[in-house]
């Protein structure tokens, strides 16, 4: 019988930063996190993000793709306070290549303050070092430049652009395709 591999669910800190598994305490913050302008803008996430979809994402879906293979995401927190400032997460995880796309999301009152790209570079270099992966890929829409700049300062590579290959609320989107690799990393 063959197992599919998986991320083991652990928490990861930073200088500011507890990334950890999102939990019931995290519904509201999400949903309020989702149901922003810049999140629908930019975003899949159902809209309207309702407190049904919150409840499931965090208590249920988050942690089964986890068990499925497909990857693994954390709620990004204030490490002093606790509060609940975004997520972030890797999906389409392909164990062979040992490649997984990286995503982030952050509430409108924690933006500016460069959580985004602290608990990116974190999860990356997570996945990079500790769990030995060749490739973490990240995409932004083209017109999205926070979230461009957010690639850049976490230490992601700009590798081009790839027509046509994501979806937001307004439609298909060229997305710019970025990459970090263990060679990036520094020793």
């Amino acid at each position: 019988m063959l197992v599919q591999p998986t991320f083991p669910m652990t928490e990861l800190k930073t200088a500011r930063l507890l990334l950890r598994a999102h939990g019931e305490q995290d519904v509201e913050p999400t949903v309020a996190m989702f149901n922003d302008e810049l999140a629908k803008r930019w975003l899949s996430a159902p809209q309207p993000y309702t407190l049904e979809e919150g409840r499931r994402w965090c208590t249920d879906s988050a942690h089964l793709l986890r068990a499925m293979g497909d990857g693994i995401h954390w709620a990004i927190t204030d490490a002093a306070t606790g509060r609940y400032l975004g997520g972030v997460g890797v999906k389409d995880t392909d164990w062979l290549r040992r490649s997984t796309e990286i995503g982030y999301a952050i509430g409108p009152w924690a933006r500016g303050c460069g959580y985004a790209a602290e608990a990116t570079r974190a999860a990356a270099e997570w996945i990079l070092r500790d769990q030995n992966f060749n490739r973490v890929e990240l995409f932004a829409a083209t017109g999205n430049r926070a979230s461009r700049r957010v690639a850049e300062k976490a230490g992601f590579i700009h590798e081009g652009v790839a027509r046509n290959s994501g979806f937001t609320h307004s439609g298909q989107q060229d997305m710019v395709m970025f990459s970090l690799v263990p060679a990036d990393l520094t020793p």
